[in-house]
């Protein structure tokens, strides 16, 4: 052999795979969380300040004055502590939401109100991180930042020793020595002259005395320790999310009918069920339209079964088709080549289904006509505005064939905004408005209203007008709830006083600047027999329009 090798030679498997890179089984990238900066002081002192304005505003405080500033102000430190790279439409519009929302709690708070500004700060903090302000995804991320605050005290923990001032090697022995030094030969020569001693133990004492008083009055509560130990832990964890930014991309996969056509196994049972709704609709629609409409209802008519209850039940109708809509166009019926006749179908419902929106609002105003305004009617009115614009959405993802992602995110969008909405609505300023014009122009009815649904401070004063009523009754059962009103005001005022400026409210301070201005002309009901009388007269009289 000399030494070279055959053309026809195989090497052995072994020899062939000698300088072959062994194989490794294929892995999807990690899906990391997003990557923070570095702790500094300026966030140490952002969540500081957070921490401070919630005891200030919320664990010392007595009322919806310290919520509308913690509202205001928080949002302003999460995004100074996140500092955004840019401002989004999204950070802008909730913060105009935040605001108006503030203002309305240092008005006329409510529970509803607090609810919904930490909603729209959670969700301002998500804008701040470029995270789109779904409603599912708002919870996601209130929910995160447990984890993500835990996360954020242990990168914190370890950031304490960069943190910490340094001192140059053997440097603070330069500042402690001297300073012990000092103040053991102080103490020396006090001592060493009696009376100097005195006056100075006369001196410590009094400072020691003071101070321990000025501490206990001041010290914090352990409940107030662990306030600011879950306040600071949220904070982080919204400075510091550890989500991923919600995938847009679901909103426009390919449900959207770009893919290849194909017949939709239930397109028939879709479209046989829109034909027979449609007919159906038709019928009581007609029906509807002449049994309630350009008629005189007789006496005894049974306003509440149908303005109220009837008016609830054709809105459960109006919601049951807006899901109908929902579930008919989605999945492969958008790939079915007979699309646009199941669309041609929607498109008839859709306008019997608005016509029915029409005849709830019509019910609606029946029953206000019947007797006055009251906060549920106003509250029915607003749910079948927002099941209304729910429908609207739906006929919107139909003619841009949506997907049903995109259509819960914006249903819940419009449910929330109409929540918002009602939240910031003046009740007792229509109500009682509405109200007081009518009974004033004869019509007596709505004078029920006012005796049997508590009226708040933006409200009371609104009756004031019907002091000049025709009616006796109703003008001295007016008067008697004014004097009875003004006692719990001035009360009120004085409980508000010492809580301090957390539970000021500026209608209830409005309301007892008119009834001081007013109370000459109930006077005579100070005397608390008398007022509970008329009263009582005014409660039975008007009780004939319940």
């Amino acid at each position: 052999m000399d030494g070279t090798q055959d053309p026809g030679f195989c090497p052995s498997h072994e020899q062939a795979t000698d300088n072959i890179p062994p194989l490794r089984p294929a892995t999807a990238p990690p899906i990391s969380a997003p990557e923070h900066p570095l702790v500094t002081w300026y966030e140490v002192i952002i969540v500081g300040c957070v921490v401070l304005l919630a005891d200030l505003s919320l664990f010392r405080g007595h009322g919806y004055a310290g919520c509308g500033l913690f509202f205001l102000l928080t949002p302003v430190l999460l995004i100074a502590g996140t500092r955004p790279m840019r401002h989004s439409a999204s950070m802008r519009i909730t913060g105009v939401m935040l605001v108006r929302l503030a203002a309305k709690l240092f008005w006329c708070g409510s529970v509803l109100l607090v609810s919904l500004g930490f909603a729209l700060t959670v969700a301002i903090a998500m804008s701040a991180h470029d995270y789109p302000p779904f409603v599912l995804e708002l919870i996601v991320y209130a929910s995160q930042s447990i984890q993500a605050g835990y996360l954020g005290l242990v990168q914190y923990w370890r950031s304490a020793p960069r943190l910490s001032p340094h001192l140059p090697q053997g440097g603070w022995l330069n500042i402690v020595f001297p300073t012990a030094t000092v103040f053991v030969f102080g103490c020396i020569f006090i001592l060493a002259n009696p009376d100097l001693a005195t006056a100075f133990g006369e001196g410590v004492d009094w400072f020691v005395n003071n101070l321990r008083g000025w501490l206990f009055d001041r010290l914090p509560t352990p409940l107030e320790v662990v306030f600011w130990g879950v306040v600071a832990w949220i904070t982080i964890g919204l400075l510091r999310p550890v989500i991923q930014v919600p995938d847009d991309g679901a909103e426009s996969g390919p449900e959207l009918g770009k893919s290849r056509t194909e017949p939709a196994p239930l397109y028939l049972p879709f479209r046989n069920t829109l034909v027979m709704v449609i007919g159906l609709f038709a019928v009581y629609l007609i029906f509807e339209f002449a049994t309630l409409w350009f008629r005189e209802f007789p006496q005894g008519f049974y306003y509440s079964g149908y303005a109220h209850e009837g008016a609830a039940w054709l809105t459960a109708a109006l919601a049951l088709a807006t899901i109908i809509l929902s579930l008919v166009f989605r999945g492969s019926v958008l790939r079915d080549p007979r699309l646009h006749r199941l669309r041609n179908l929607a498109w008839v419902w859709s306008l019997e289904n608005f016509l029915l929106a029409v005849a709830v609002y019509h019910r609606l105003f029946i029953y206000v006509g019947f007797n006055g305004m009251t906060r549920m009617r106003i509250v029915g009115l607003f749910g079948i505005t927002a099941v209304l614009i729910g429908f609207i959405v739906v006929l919107i993802k139909i003619a841009r064939n949506r997907t049903f992602v995109w259509l819960i995110r914006r249903q819940l969008w419009t449910l929330s905004l109409v929540i918002y909405v009602f939240a910031l609505t003046p009740l007792d300023t229509i109500v009682v408005s509405c109200n007081v014009r009518r009974i004033l122009a004869g019509d007596l009815a709505p004078s029920v209203q006012c005796s049997v649904h508590p009226i708040s401070s933006e409200g009371v004063v609104l009756l004031l007008p019907l002091m000049q009523c025709s009616d006796g009754v109703i003008r001295e059962g007016v008067a008697a709830m004014l004097a009875a009103r003004e006692q719990s005001a001035e009360a009120r005022a004085t409980v508000q006083q010492s809580e301090g400026w957390t539970s000021y409210q500026i209608a209830d301070a409005w309301a007892l600047g008119a009834l001081r201005s007013n109370q000459r002309a109930w006077a005579s009901y100070r005397e608390a027999a008398k007022r509970d009388a008329a009263l009582e007269r005014f409660h039975e009289y008007v009780f004939r329009w319940y």
